[in-house]
């Protein structure tokens, strides 16, 4: 069954992170965001659950370089952390 979000929160890391990637990676992200909106683990976003000390952090992708890393804050409502690359787990 589909785990749907109902809100995103984002960090002032996230917001300002995601403000300096490419064009088409933002768009990609959008596009993503939507899809995480409407199933949490759909295949495609790849999410999964983070290790050592981010172990209370899951991350989902945009494509196989980009990443998106959140908390869940509620059973649907989730914070953006950060995006990036691998960069984003150090």
């Amino acid at each position: 069954m589909p785990r749907k979000i109902n809100g995103i929160k984002y960090s002032l890391v996230f917001l300002k992170h995601l403000s300096r990637l490419p064009r088409k990676i933002i768009k990609k992200a959008k596009e993503h965001e939507q899809i995480f909106r409407e199933d949490t683990f759909d295949p495609h976003l790849r999410t999964h659950k983070l290790h050592g000390k981010d172990k209370d952090s899951w991350v989902f992708w945009i494509d196989y370089t980009y990443r998106i890393k959140f908390i869940f804050l509620a059973e649907e409502e989730v914070l953006f952390l950060d995006v990036g690359t691998h960069d984003i787990y150090k």
